[in-house]
């Protein structure tokens, strides 16, 4: 209370604000959506989802899409599995015989006979043919059979050509296997001709056990390989005992895997600076060229040759002096580390095709003889890779030569033509070097044929194990050709062509490696799904994140919407 002027005032207290408009702005709610609002939402929503399903979707998916060529995989399945192809080698042998024609067709009975009781392999069998007209070169020769002429003149599928010749001194049946020409000179007696009235006679299974033998090693070659390739063999079974089946595996780890063309290098090397030079040229001209032109048919070669001066072998090869024999020795383990190859220029591939490297190593003469401890020999062959020489001065000369002359090179390429004969897997025997090429011919084909078919069957199971590889229309097309070649390799196989069969397996192994190693089908298989998701999720996420909560809202919307009419 306070007094002012002697009257008393009275203060009244400030209204405070009412509660009452606070609690209804607490408790107001949100307009109702209208019809019109709710609906323009949804259809975006919906427009939303029509472009990504009806335009993103079969866009992604055909700018995306793997395309795949159709293959014929159950032809290819059977290819690999041999059911297509049962490879078989009749040899054609023509006889000739100076007698009378009558006898000469009885005499071939009878050697046919008892060259069909000793053959053991079905799938290889030698039918013998008579000649009509001598052996003479150049000249037009025919074969008849079942009352028909056959121009044998220059058929290069006539495997061997027997020659009877009639002696009256000397030891005989016997005959003759000439080494540089298919012909095999059987000379006999008058008296052992077989007769009209005889079953059989010792001219005529004499002939039969020389034709067995000399053809006896591709027997077995072609044997061992039908027995590695899948499908069935009975009808060409034939057993081999394991010292052979060794044999031939050792035989073929050491040769190399074919091809069309191969580069030969032929490398000089000496730890000094003589020899400088060498009538290379000339020596491959005289004892190295006429090999290589018989097997054209089968291979192509290019060659190229160079010389390394000071270039010494490996430090940690210490040759040993020997006592006894006077000369400098190489242990066999030492061999295998003989090449330098650090110092050495040896370019393991030059060329179109695989190289061959054949080196001839010429010693300092204070190291000299220089030869293999184990054996004293002084050349050796590395497999699958070429051969080495070691060419030692001889005594008499008082001076190493600058120059190493055509006749001095002759032993270093006879040795190198032998390594090269093993390296190419040519048989070793009969010794009659057109029967050992012809012989490689036949392997070769039936090799490649074998390989082309396993190539398609991996390729039908990659198709079937790696769906998201891209298969080209060319893929497709290489394989066509493929089975198309492998047909007629066949064919000509059974056929006894087989000059052509082997053709026609060379196509069909190139092709199926085309195909099988296409670039854009090999690149695809290092491309697995997970990159996929890692490269489309960073760009798809934060787009489809956006459309799929919006329409789990929705859809949560219009159930509880849904359920609230129910219940009221």
């Amino acid at each position: 209370m306070a007094e002012t002027d002697g009257a008393t005032a009275s203060v009244e207290p400030l209204s405070t604000p009412s509660t009452d408009a606070t609690s209804v702005s607490a408790t107001a709610k949100p307009p109702p959506e209208t019809q019109e609002s709710i609906w323009l939402r949804r259809s975006v929503i919906v427009s939303f989802w029509l472009v990504v399903v009806l335009l993103g979707l079969p866009v992604w998916w055909k700018t995306t899409a793997i395309y795949r060529a159709e293959l014929p995989l159950e032809t290819m399945g059977a290819w690999a599995e041999s059911k297509v192809c049962q490879p078989a080698f009749p040899l054609k042998v023509a006889v000739e015989a100076p007698i009378p024609a009558q006898d000469a067709q009885h005499l071939l009975r009878d050697t046919q006979h008892s060259l069909d009781e000793l053959n053991d392999f079905s799938a290889h069998r030698l039918s013998l043919l008579l000649a009509d007209a001598p052996f003479v070169a150049n000249a037009s020769q025919q074969i008849v059979t079942d009352g028909i002429a056959v121009d044998v003149s220059h058929d290069e599928d006539i495997a061997l050509s027997v020659r009877l010749v009639p002696v009256e001194t000397g030891h005989t049946p016997r005959s003759l296997l000439q080494p540089y020409s298919p012909r095999l000179d059987v000379y006999y007696g008058p008296s052992q001709l077989p007769t009209a009235a005889s079953t059989g006679s010792p001219l005529a299974t004499y002939i039969a056990e020389e034709l067995h033998k000399l053809f006896g090693e591709e027997q077995a070659l072609l044997a061992h390989l039908l027995s590695k390739t899948p499908g069935p063999r009975a009808p060409v079974a034939k057993r081999l005992s394991s010292g052979i089946i060794a044999e031939l595996e050792h035989r073929s780890t050491r040769a190399l895997k074919y091809a069309p063309t191969y580069h030969l290098t032929f490398s000089l090397f000496t730890p000094i600076n003589i020899p400088s030079d060498w009538d290379i040229e000339s020596a491959l001209q005289r004892y190295m060229s006429p090999f290589l032109d018989s097997l054209t048919g089968i291979h192509n070669f290019t060659i190229d040759t160079q010389v390394q001066l000071y270039s010494g072998y490996t430090p940690t090869v210490r040759p040993e002096f020997d006592e006894q024999s006077k000369s400098w020795t190489l242990r066999k383990e030492d061999l295998s580390g003989f090449i330098n190859a650090a110092e050495w220029p040896l370019t393991p591939s030059i060329g179109a095709g695989p190289t061959v490297n054949f080196v001839l190593y010429v010693p300092d003469r204070s190291q000299s003889p220089l030869v293999v401890k184990e054996t004293g020999g002084n050349s050796w062959l590395v497999p699958q890779w070429g051969g080495v020489v070691i060419l030692n001065p001889t005594e008499a000369d008082e001076a190493a030569p600058a120059i190493m002359t055509r006749e001095a090179l002759a032993p270093a390429m006879h040795t190198f033509s032998t390594q090269l004969m093993s390296l190419l897997g040519l048989p070793q025997s009969p010794g009659c070097l057109p029967l050992r090429i012809s012989t490689l011919v036949r392997v070769r084909a039936a090799s490649l044929l074998f390989s082309a078919s396993s190539t398609l069957g991996a390729l039908a199971r990659l198709y079937n194990a790696l769906p998201s590889i891209p298969i080209p229309d060319k893929v497709a097309k290489s394989v066509d050709l493929t089975t198309e070649h492998l047909q007629l390799a066949c064919d000509s196989l059974k056929e006894g062509r087989f000059h052509s069969a082997l053709e026609h397996a060379r196509v069909a192994e190139a092709e199926a490696e085309k195909a099988f190693f296409e670039r854009s089908m090999v690149g695809q298989v290092y491309f697995p799904d997970e990159h996929k998701v890692a490269v489309y999720l960073p760009l798809l996420g934060p787009v489809a994140v956006p459309l799929i909560m919006a329409a789990l809202k929705e859809l949560q919307t219009t159930i509880r919407n849904f359920k609230a009419r129910r219940s009221s």
